[in-house]
């Protein structure tokens, strides 16, 4: 299955928002990733779902809707509502995951479980057959930039064998300190979509388009088959 790469909206330049999505999307980029934070489940607030509708009156790709809120569902339906494809919730603040998944199901949209650098893979084992996609991040949520914190990266592993062993057709998807450098190891271990943010794609010392090319080439580089 080829590495996809979705750069991350919460890093782009709003000035310029829609060039920039036209520009990522004509480079090979394969969806785009939008983070909702609440200032509530983390530190930080983003952006509701009038931006969601802007990006999506400006592109047919994928869009990722990545809700870091205390209470999501009070929320799937309107950011289904306006365009998000796959609607991703955390474990950690949801009562009721399993039901909290089949809501943004009953939307038409795709459901995925994320899950934070302290939180155990076992914590979304029991889902991991009601889901497109597991997000694992690999840097604490709220910030972009922020430095990797390296024992996240073994749970994708852990991920990808729990999914085998469920014979759950989910994809894992890895947000947080995406880089050329950390990238393969990523890959590697199983993430098939990488989330570019400011390590990967918006850099700053290359244009956003080189800088996906660039990641790219480093994550179809390093694809080992991952051990049962």
């Amino acid at each position: 299955m080829k590495v996809e790469i979705w750069p991350s909206v919460m890093c782009m330049d709003f000035r310029r928002l829609e060039a920039d999505i036209t520009s990522l999307e004509a480079a090979g980029a394969d969806g785009f990733h939008l983070d909702i934070m609440d200032g509530h489940f983390v530190p930080n607030l983003t952006f509701g779902p009038d931006v969601v509708r802007a990006v999506r009156s400006v592109t047919r790709l994928p869009l990722d809707a990545h809700l870091m809120l205390e209470e999501p569902d009070r929320y799937i339906g309107q950011f289904a509502g306006v365009g998000a494809d796959l609607i991703v919730v955390h474990a950690e603040p949801c009562r009721h995951l399993n039901r909290t998944l089949r809501v943004i199901r009953d939307t038409g949209a795709r459901a995925g479980v994320a899950l934070n650098p302290a939180t155990p893979p076992s914590a979304v084992e029991d889902v991991l057959g009601e889901v497109s996609v597991a997000l694992v991040m690999t840097v604490n949520p709220g910030f972009s930039g922020q430095a990797l914190v390296d024992s996240a990266i073994p749970k994708i592993g852990e991920i990808a064998r729990l999914a085998r062993r469920r014979k759950a057709q989910v994809r894992i998807a890895v947000d947080g300190h995406v880089s050329e450098e950390t990238a393969p190891e990523m890959v590697a271990q199983g993430a098939t979509i990488l989330v570019g943010g400011r390590s990967g794609v918006f850099r700053g010392d290359v244009p956003p388009a080189e800088a996906l090319a660039g990641l790219r080439r480093a994550a179809e580089g390093g694809r080992p088959d991952v051990g049962s």
